[in-house]
């Protein structure tokens, strides 16, 4: 499928996905009426990503943020500001029916002095796979099995199941690994077909640890959710498309529990990851260790 083309499937039915009045930022405080307060995120981008410009500020087009700002609001729709786990669903899809279906459980915390999320996904479906682990742990992702006891490096582009990756079910921070340009305002359809007012915004990597070299995402206007996504490869073909619907409430924040992903050329290739039972999670520092791996005992 073309860039261009409009790769908006019709998923069915869903919740009424018209944002609420309020973003809550867990890490910065509350933004509320639509454009943020310019100096509490300016704080938090330039904190988080130390002796970077700022991304191009857009007061001339309508925002009243900066671009690399409205990713780190973002980032605060996606992520929760505290230790937790999740539950990843992964359902394939082909021509509309369904194929073969992955579980996996993600566990994930903020590393402070990073900026990025370490993560552990243990596998709970199909049976096969039950018991074995990822691990993301600064730029490192490791795939442990109990059957060999080895846990061997694997690429987060690597595909996990369907149009899904590795990279695609971690928790991560865009703010601190891509830096953001404004292409400008956009009317676009969502999942379900309902118009949308966005922000488009150009994602290019800002180091070897993104997971994708460049990313195109689209933000509602005012809350700052994601709507849609476009995903290159490093020689700059585009992978796949993702569509974010169905915001439910999670740990206090309105957040994506569904990710369409749209394979770039055969469109009757189709990924959903629904996220569930997300909660608080106390995470120690040893779960983040690959030597570790072993004696790790995840219920």
């Amino acid at each position: 499928m073309a860039a261009g083309q409009d790769d908006t499937q019709d998923q069915g039915s869903a919740p009424d996905p018209r944002p609420s009045k309020r973003i809550l930022n867990e890490r910065g405080g509350a933004l509320d009426g639509g454009p943020c307060r310019v100096g509490l995120l300016s704080r938090r981008v330039v904190l988080a990503v130390p002796g970077v410009v700022m991304a191009s500020r857009v007061w001339g087009q309508g925002a009243a943020i900066s671009a690399q700002e409205m990713v780190v609001a973002a980032d605060a729709v996606r992520n929760p500001g505290q230790p937790f786990r999740a539950t990843s669903t992964l359902t394939d899809y082909v021509g509309g029916r369904p194929r073969d279906k992955v579980v996996l459980v993600v566990f994930a915390r903020e590393d402070k002095r990073t900026g990025q999320f370490n993560n552990v996904v243990r596998y709970v479906e199909p049976p096969r796979d039950q018991g074995k682990l990822v691990l993301y742990a600064g730029s490192a992702l490791w795939f442990y099995d109990p059957a060999s006891k080895a846990a061997v490096r694997i690429s987060a582009q690597q595909r996990l199941t369907g149009q899904a990756s590795n990279g695609d079910v971690l928790t991560i921070n865009m703010q601190r690994d891509y830096r953001a340009r404004l292409i400008g305002p956009e009317d676009l359809q969502d999942a379900d077909r309902q118009k949308r007012a966005t922000w488009h915004l150009d994602l290019t990597a800002g180091g070897p640890d993104a997971i994708y070299s460049r990313i195109e995402i689209w933000l509602e206007q005012g809350t700052y959710r994601m709507v849609k996504g476009r995903f290159y490869s490093d020689s700059g073909r585009l992978l796949k498309t993702a569509y974010y619907r169905r915001y439910a409430e999670q740990l206090g924040v309105i957040r994506p529990t569904e990710t369409i992903l749209i394979d770039a050329i055969d469109s009757s290739l189709v990924t959903s990851v629904v996220s569930s039972d997300m909660r608080p999670q106390d995470i120690p520092d040893a779960w983040f260790q690959r030597d570790y791996l072993p004696r790790l005992k995840i219920d």
